[in-house]
């Protein structure tokens, strides 16, 4: 029996949130496109686990509305914001780092409201105060320091004047700064060492899940810059809700999982049990690891390891929905929140979900070392609460170090192109604009001149 033999203008290889980004943006422009992917869901990385009602990401990395195609949209999922922002925990307290600038748009308005967020924090020179001993809970003892993670209220002021102007700096001339790698960045801006250490530096080590700063500094500065510009969320339903809606704006029948591709070429791709499909191009839209299989010589990078744990207590910290960053580093948890309050949609009725990233090689023990590290930054026990799941993925995250070129090319030649994080920032936002470069040049010498819509963003119900 003769193997079948499919047609189409375009076959995409991956349905992570690259490759149907990359798909969208080519169905939209007319060109008929085939998306294979070889596990039986789409997602990729951003993959949502059902545990007894509870929805756990595996890596559950920090999206930021600044992007273009992360902003509300008229239907789907939520983009739900942390509410207030975030959390800072030194000396056994939690210091308010202020509500994020947000939007561009409200200019000088949003500089005044972010110098007066972030000079709102507890003073320095405040000793700290214990806090109040509930029975049954754990409440760590504060070490006397000067000052809040912020520094005094002038530092606070300028690292707040400093965000407001990023959140209005082109990106070409960030990208134009000298580049150094993060840690080194961060001094040489002239900041506060208290704002550095207390800030900047959990902060930065949270969005790029660099726990060492090892990370370019014109990513760090991307990262940034998005932070100052919109709001740091999670999306509603948990991050598969994010590529399942791509798939299903896509037309019927245009993604086929369980597909595993075997070889490509500019002209066909050959898979391992459905035979090969003809096409004009071919798109690779996977992980690094992956793609480098099916296009021997490409570059695979180092990747940043990450380990999320997932709890579940009947008594919720008393954070509300913050992002909690420990700006002392006592223990493994980079950063943790009670994503139940976030998003309610996470946990069963009368149930909470508390999710925790540990970034760093994975270890043993390490769940029982998240539960101290948790007790001494929610300040309650920990002992009876449950463990719904430990996941460690260890190529979460691409690791992009300095000298980095953030627009690494995604034509290899006429027919063959790549795209993903691995091609920009490291970032879900860097999947995005490879996938938006790609589809440019596919379109450029398929000689498409529709106009390609570059800003249509990922449908959405409502930024709560």
């Amino acid at each position: 029996m003769l193997e079948p033999t499919y047609q189409a203008d375009v076959v995409v290889v991956g349905a992570g949130i690259a490759g149907l980004s990359a798909a969208r943006r080519l169905t939209s422009a007319g060109v008929t496109t085939v998306v294979l992917e070889a596990a039986h869901e789409v997602g990729g990385r951003m993959a949502t686990e059902k545990v007894d009602g509870f929805r756990l990401d595996r890596i559950g990395r920090l999206l930021s509305t600044a992007h273009p195609e992360l902003r509300p949209g008229p239907e789907g999922p939520a983009l739900l914001p942390f509410d207030p922002g975030v959390l800072l925990h030194s000396d056994g307290r939690h210091h308010r780092a202020g509500v994020q600038p947000g939007a561009r748009a409200r200019g000088t308005r949003s500089a005044l409201h972010a110098v007066r967020a972030l000079a709102s924090a507890p003073r320095a020179g405040a000793g700290p105060r214990r806090p109040a001993a509930v029975p049954g809970r754990q409440v760590s003892v504060p070490r006397r320091r000067s000052g809040a993670p912020l520094g005094t209220a002038m530092d606070q002021a300028r690292l707040g004047a400093a965000l407001a102007r990023l959140a209005g700096t082109p990106v070409e001339r960030l990208l134009a700064r000298p580049e150094l790698p993060a840690a080194e960045a961060l001094v040489a801006r002239g900041l506060p060492a208290r704002t550095i250490d207390g800030f900047l530096r959990p902060l930065l080590a949270a969005l790029l899940c660099d726990p060492d700063l090892t990370t370019s500094s014109r990513c760090a500065d991307l990262a940034l810059h998005a932070f100052a510009s919109g709001r740091l969320c999670l999306p509603e339903g948990g991050a598969e809700a994010l590529p399942q809606q791509l798939a299903r704006t896509l037309p019927p029948g245009t993604v086929r999982t369980g597909v595993r591709v075997t070889s490509v070429s500019t002209t066909s791709v050959a898979t391992a049990e459905h035979g090969e499909f003809r096409c004009g191009a071919v798109l690779i839209a996977t992980g690094a690891r992956a793609a480098a299989e099916l296009l021997p010589g490409l570059r695979v990078p180092d990747f940043h390891p990450v380990t999320v744990v997932h709890h579940t207590t009947d008594e919720p910290p008393a954070t509300g929905a913050s992002l909690l960053l420990d700006a002392d580093r006592g223990g493994p948890v980079a950063y943790t929140a009670v994503v139940s309050r976030v998003d309610p949609s996470r946990a069963p009725a009368g149930r909470t979900l508390v999710t925790s990233t540990v970034l760093g090689p994975s270890v043993p023990g390490i769940d029982t070392a998240v539960r101290m590290h948790l007790a001494r930054l929610y300040g309650v026990s920990t002992a009876r609460w449950e463990t719904l799941a430990v996941r460690h993925t260890a190529d979460a995250v691409p690791a992009m170090r300095p000298p980095l070129d953030l627009r690494r090319p995604v034509r290899l030649l006429a027919g063959l192109y790549v795209c993903g994080d691995h091609r920009d920032t490291g970032t879900v936002e860097g999947a995005l604009r490879s996938a938006q470069r790609a589809t440019a040049a596919l379109l450029t010498d398929l000689g498409v001149n529709r106009p390609l819509h570059t800003a249509d963003p990922v449908p959405t119900a409502r930024a709560a």
